[in-house]
């Protein structure tokens, strides 16, 4: 597989409809206890575009309560997949996001809706792009990338181990007092940030490939800011050590040629510099190392 990228990948990035950007994300509700509110949030994802609801084992099923409440929305509550585990329902998701009024612990980058969606549908082109250049895809609706924003129950929200999924967390701006949402309530607030974000955006794409803005495509590295975690980060020479250990690892099982590394090393740095990470997890990714090293 060739990374050169040619002009005649200039199209890559081919005119995605606001539609085309809305069917990449779903909405996941976990542990629902009321259908009522399953059935609100139909309405709300259907008023802002959204067609695709996830539901992970719901504490009573959808009935005619979702129905009522979901209004223009009812067709999505009919097409809703109801799944028993998280696992299952993220399984085949490569962006996730989770709805959060509050840090918890091991934190992820918490960003706004607006911010959330800047960076779904950036990625949707860049997936798009290296999807058509590699031969994968030949149109938007061939390929789309799937994109998951996980809603909690409605007493306690999403627990640790299931905000530990999300490579985002999205803070909606509230009355610092009370910051708490109602979740049919929040997923109308961050569908419809998304919704403006996408009608925006997919006129900007359109715009530039019209005007042939750009004549070649380039694949991107995504750039995660590190905001406040609870370790400290590691050092520049704690990465290169990292670094070091993990291809001389890689040469001990005859997973690289000593002799021909090429990138690897480069490649194993970027991957530990966009990981960002802090000192517990640099001592637990040493101590495996190591474990794997002697056996």
């Amino acid at each position: 597989m060739s990374n050169d990228y040619s002009s005649s990948t200039a199209s890559a990035s081919q005119a995605y409809s606001v539609s085309d950007y809305l069917a990449c994300v779903q909405v996941v509700m976990v542990n629902t206890t009321l259908p009522a509110n399953i059935g609100s949030a139909a309405r709300a994802m259907h008023t802002m575009g959204l067609s695709r609801l996830t539901v992970v084992d719901p504490k009573r099923p959808i009935d005619d309560t979702s129905v009522s409440h979901a209004a223009g929305g009812s067709d999505l509550l009919s097409y809703a997949m109801i799944v028993p585990t998280l696992e299952s329902a993220l399984a085949d998701c490569q962006l996730v996001f989770a709805a959060s009024s509050r840090s918890r612990h091991l934190p992820r980058p918490v960003v706004t809706p607006t911010q959330a969606a800047k960076i779904m549908f950036d990625f949707i082109d860049k997936q798009s792009t290296l999807d058509i250049a590699n031969d994968n895809a030949s149109a938007p609706s061939s390929s789309k990338p799937n994109i998951a924003i996980l809603f909690g129950r409605e007493d306690r929200g999403l627990t640790n181990e299931e905000l530990a999924y999300a490579d985002y967390h999205i803070q909606i701006d509230a009355n610092p007092a009370y910051p708490v949402l109602n979740v049919a309530s929040a997923v109308q607030v961050i569908a419809s940030f998304i919704f403006a974000y996408a009608q925006t955006h997919a006129q900007t794409t359109n715009n530039n490939l019209d005007n042939n803005l750009s004549t070649t495509a380039q694949p991107t590295v995504d750039v995660h800011i590190r905001q406040q975690w609870d370790e400290p980060a590691i050092t520049q020479q704690q990465l290169q050590q990292l670094t070091q250990r993990m291809t001389e690892l890689m040469v001990q099982r005859g997973l690289a040629d000593s002799e021909h590394l090429k990138s690897l090393p480069s490649r194993l740095s970027r991957l530990g510099s966009r990981l960002q990470l802090d000192q517990k997890e640099y001592q637990l990714l040493s101590a495996l190392i190591a474990k794997i090293s002697k056996d």
